[in-house]
């Protein structure tokens, strides 16, 4: 995934005699060549870049850049994010960041919006690559709370936090295009962010609109993740979750509510307690080995989902993601194959 940072030096061939002629008795028009010959290899060798220029090079050709949905031309700001929210709603407003942190994963854990082939993969999220940041031409870090502790690494470049979360006990869309407004506003164009947030509820409205021909009996939604077979985080009021389904016409449905990063630890017997039409979604990644233990579970078979509830398996999504997510959500749903239940 990671660009090659430096171009090797291509080396000039230099062929060597057996004896070295004595120079009186080369004729001068041999002479002038030999001079020519030595001066053109001292100028190919003076036009080979160093790592540093090569960088400082790709820094001035991004000086000035066309930005997707945005007003006109407007100077390029190279942006870092080791957050995957602020990282994922850049890149699906059209500027993604020049590096983020454990790209190498993101197709497991967030997968769309995918990532150019460009990103930089700044090593762990929480504790970047100090060396390779120091090397990248980046104007501006965008992260949160959770990452400011890393903000020694990047040296003397300002750094911004935005943060995607719910003010209150329950997520509002507001709690979503806000922060998308700062990120409009810190890379100098907000018709961009304004554009992606006309879109993204567009798009949210439309998979909500598919979803409902395809599934018109089902109303409610309970969403969980199994971190293992009896370990359940189930995303509850104040998670991302709420917003996308209210976007979509549909309700979310919890057992209780959450902490701040908006899930509760439920076990697998616990979710008999959701009412019978309501549709349980599954989030992944599931790890085989928890997927065999599911299966096998006693609890599981008597719950009865897959015929007497509904359930369905949702693609990655990052739970703690910005604008992106919602619509990677709502987008996963109007695709998702329901079994049982309601959805029969």
């Amino acid at each position: 995934m990671s660009p090659v940072f430096y171009t090797s030096k291509t080396s000039v061939p230099m062929s060597k005699s057996k004896t070295m002629p004595v120079l009186d008795t080369i004729p001068v028009t041999i002479l002038k060549w030999m001079t020519l010959a030595l001066c053109l290899v001292l100028t190919a060798c003076d036009s080979t870049q160093t790592p540093q220029e090569n960088i400082e090079q790709v820094d001035e050709s991004q000086s000035v850049d066309t930005v997707n949905n945005g007003s006109a031309q407007s100077p390029s700001i190279q942006i870092v994010s080791p957050d995957w929210g602020n990282a994922a709603t850049l890149t699906a407003m059209g500027y993604p960041p020049i590096a983020t942190g454990d790209a190498r994963v993101w197709h497991r854990w967030v997968g769309s919006p995918e990532l150019p082939p460009e990103t930089i993969d700044l090593g762990i999220r929480y504790q970047p690559n100090a060396e390779l940041i120091a090397q990248l031409p980046v104007d501006l870090v965008i992260d949160n709370p959770f990452y400011e502790h890393a903000r020694n690494l990047y040296g003397d470049v300002p750094a911004e936090s935005v943060l995607f979360a719910a003010k209150g006990d329950i997520a509002q869309w507001s709690d979503y295009t806000a922060p998308t407004r700062e990120l409009g506003e810190l890379i100098d164009n907000p018709k961009m962010a304004e554009n992606y947030i006309s879109q993204s509820e567009k798009d949210i409205t439309l998979a909500g609109e598919q979803l409902q021909q395809r599934y018109p009996n089902v109303k409610k939604f309970a969403v969980v993740q199994f971190d293992a077979v009896n370990k359940i985080r189930m995303y509850v009021a104040n998670s991302l979750f709420r917003p996308a389904l209210t976007g979509m016409g549909k309700e979310l449905d919890t057992l209780g509510e959450g902490n701040q990063w908006g899930f509760m630890s439920v076990r697998m017997g616990d979710l008999a307690a959701l009412d019978d039409d309501t549709c349980l979604l599954v989030v992944n990644p599931v790890s085989p080995i928890t997927r065999a233990e599911i299966e096998d579970s006693l609890v599981w078979q008597r719950l009865g989902y897959g015929s007497d509830r509904c359930v369905g398996e949702l693609p990655p999504v990052w739970i703690y993601g910005g604008m992106s997510s919602l619509v990677s959500l709502a987008d996963n749903l109007s695709n998702v194959s329901l079994e049982g239940g309601a959805a029969s």
